[in-house]
This record gives structure tokens, C-alpha cells and sequence, in this order.
């Protein structure tokens, strides 16, 4: 499943049980799957942030590093 299609599908979730019309059990199956779909979302946002580190380098190949010595990132916005 891409992202935009997790992520697209866990905002019809929060706004079912946001809503207050869902049963309980129905509450609970579409919390087992907003749980899913967040593990989802969260496992491609680390991949595309570990590309991205990958990406950012200075001209002679190097990881540019921040103050800290952590990779210089930029930010991902969905």
C-alpha cells in the first residue's frame, strides 16, 4: 500500500470514530486497522527520511552533519 493510500484511508477511520456514530465493535475493527495503517505510515516515513540522509551530501560525497554530528536532514512534508 503507498502512503498517500494509508494515510488517506487512517483520515476516513479518525473521522468515522471521531463522528461518534460507529458501534463498538465497529470501533474497535477500525482501530485495529488505523493501528496497522499507522505502523504502515510510520515504516515509510523512516525509509524516505533514511533517502533523504542518503541524498543530502556536500560536493565531495560526504554526508553533510549538523552540530551534533547527526546526518543534516530536511524536512518531509506529506
Amino acid at each position: 500500500m503507498k502512503f498517500e493510500e494509508a494515510y488517506s484511508r487512517l483520515e476516513e477511520i479518525l473521522e468515522k470514530m471521531n463522528s461518534g456514530k460507529a458501534s463498538l465493535d465497529d470501533s474497535l475493527k477500525l482501530y485495529e486497522e488505523a493501528d496497522k495503517l499507522i505502523v504502515t505510515c510510520q515504516k515509510k516515513l523512516t525509509e524516505a527520511e533514511k533517502k533523504i540522509e542518503m541524498m543530502i551530501k556536500n560536493r565531495n560525497g560526504e554526508v553533510v552533519l549538523d552540530e551534533a554530528g547527526n546526518p543534516s536532514v530536511q524536512a518531509f512534508e506529506v
